[in-house]
């Protein structure tokens, strides 16, 4: 199969990161720590292979994700922690209408 064929891979687990609601790289992007000049080059992963970024998302149909360890968002100052709660959920929630709405992706970061 042709490099271009084979989609994104995940660079922890090696498994296809089939759809942009489970990509971490988009994720990312939506939130603009990603430049879309990079997109094609960047590794991509699950999100809960990058437990570090998923500890984040709190949404009732996402199984939450614990960390343990330095990088635990419980250790972190409790207004950072809901600030970053919040705008990861947000990128998230985007991920998910962006999915099937059709616009370019140039369009797909936050405001």
């Amino acid at each position: 199969m042709a490099k271009c064929d084979e989609g994104y891979l995940c660079a922890v687990c090696g498994g296809d990161v089939a759809e942009i609601t489970d990509s971490d790289l988009y994720l990312r992007y939506v939130l603009g720590w990603v430049d879309p000049e990079v997109l094609h080059t960047t590794p991509d992963r699950h999100l809960r292979c990058n437990p570090a970024l998923s500890q984040f998302i709190v949404a009732a149909e996402f199984d939450p994700v614990v960390v343990e360890g330095e990088f635990d968002k419980r250790q972190l100052d409790p207004e950072l922690r809901v600030a970053r709660e919040h705008l990861v959920t947000r990128g998230w929630r985007r991920l998910h209408e962006v999915r099937a709405s059709g616009l370019p992706i140039v369009e797909y970061p936050l405001e």
